[in-house]
């Protein structure tokens, strides 16, 4: 188990930077370059562990995908040019990987046996293997398929109408991917709006989609189009050092060319409501996506009522903004967030649990957190739960914590920012 030993800031943090290419994008930009007929280009690419497992599935599959740094070159002569793999394929940590390659595979001629590391294989596949079932998807695995391993054998899926009865952009995508493969049309029925850059890469590839408020809609048997995609800064990375420069006087950074979708800027839109000095500028479009950069002064934040809609939005966010609660005056409250317990681990028993050891007082509740600030924070040794976003929350809360922390575990920040000490260092002053 390895350990790291952080020491709080001497300074404020002060600068700028850019932060890696966004997860999400970087998983689905590799499945539909994978998809196309010909040659794509992918820029700005995502190299963190969860990334590269979406890469090897496909060159399991028989893509040609050619990497460069940050850069990738995609080779592929469609779907019918996808191969059964020689070998079970490894989703390794990677959710995002396992769902959407799941609802991929379902419509595919072929048999897959896929499997994940000990987190991915505690996390639910059932409410992605239960309406692909209902396409006619063939799928068997571990508690009648709730959990991986799971064997897949590529059936002929018929598009369905499917209200999700989760809020979960994984399982849409990995839904419109089946339908993409299907005979017919599927539709997908939204409770609250979640990410939806499945739906605004898929037009960037020459696809059809349809979208009425909550309601999507794709036209089955597509064959995609190639071509080249610039991948913007992660707003999900960027979040750690905004909640920084939010919590620690004196500070000010700006964030370039960080997505700004409209599906994921809850962060933003939680900070302000806790009277955070933050502006989003210089905004414009690439490839499809809201890009803009964002730029946030350190200001003494108030507590405030996370909820509702807001959720979908931050739900990857939710970590680190809970460390922000402990630091504003009055109490902060995050609701309609049970999602969080599926995740790379229970992310709201874990949150509540180290910001505790650090001395704040947080009370765990069935679907959220109640955060009373403001709390001053004092080292501790704890653990990242191998949880990626909760190994940088704490990296930010020893910050500002009295004494040295040690961080057991923290080599599971490379699945989404393996710079991100880099990065962090380079805005100490």
């Amino acid at each position: 188990m390895s350990k790291i030993t952080l020491k709080p800031i001497e300074h404020a943090i002060d600068g700028k930077l850019s932060v890696p290419g966004d997860k999400s994008i970087s998983h689905r930009a590799v499945i539909f370059s994978s998809l196309a007929e010909g040659t794509s280009h992918i820029s700005n690419f995502l190299s963190g562990e969860d990334c590269m497992r979406t890469i090897q599935v496909f060159r399991d599959l028989g893509v040609d995908i050619e990497q460069s740094g940050s850069n990738l070159t995609i080779r592929s002569n469609g779907l019918e040019s996808l191969k059964e793999a020689e070998r079970p394929v490894y989703f390794g940590n990677s959710g995002t990987t396992a769902r959407l390659v799941t609802g991929l595979l379902s419509g595919l001629p072929l048999f897959t046996t896929c499997y994940g590391d000990p987190s991915l294989s505690k996390r639910p596949m059932d409410r992605v293997v239960g309406p692909l079932k209902k396409m006619g998807a063939n799928i068997e695995g571990r508690s009648n398929g709730r959990l991986l391993p799971l064997a897949i054998k590529g059936n002929n899926l018929q598009g369905i109408t499917y209200e999700m009865p989760v809020k979960s952009a994984q399982v849409k995508s990995a839904l419109l991917l089946a339908g993409m493969v299907a005979a017919g049309e599927t539709t997908i029925i939204e409770q609250v709006r979640t990410r939806d850059h499945t739906e605004q890469m898929l037009p960037q590839f020459g696809g059809e989609i349809s979208i009425q408020d909550k309601e999507i809609t794709i036209r089955g048997s597509q064959q995609l189009q190639p071509a080249d995609l610039a991948v913007p800064g992660d707003i999900s990375s960027a979040a750690f050092f905004l909640v920084a420069a939010a919590i620690i006087p004196g500070s000010s950074i700006l964030v370039e060319d960080v997505g700004i979708n409209p599906t994921r800027t809850g962060l933003i839109k939680a900070l302000e409501m806790m009277g955070a000095d933050i502006t989003v500028k210089e905004t414009r479009k690439i490839g499809g996506e809201a890009v803009g950069n964002v730029e946030i002064k350190y200001q003494e934040l108030t507590g405030a009522v996370i909820e509702g809609e807001m959720i979908p939005s931050l739900i990857d966010e939710l970590p680190i903004l809970a460390l922000a609660a402990t630091q504003a005056s009055g109490v902060t409250k995050i609701k309609d967030a049970g999602e969080l317990r599926v995740k790379e681990t229970d992310r709201i028993a874990a949150v509540a649990q180290v910001l505790s050891s650090f001395g704040a007082e947080v009370t765990e509740e069935e679907d959220g957190l109640t955060i009373y600030g403001k709390a001053s924070l004092k080292a501790a040794e704890v653990d990242s739960y191998m949880d990626h976003r909760i190994g940088m929350m704490i990296a930010v809360a020893s910050l500002i914590a009295e004494g040295e922390t040690v961080l057991s575990n923290g080599q599971c920040i490379d699945i989404s920012y393996p710079g991100f000490f880099k990065d962090l260092d380079s805005l100490k002053k």
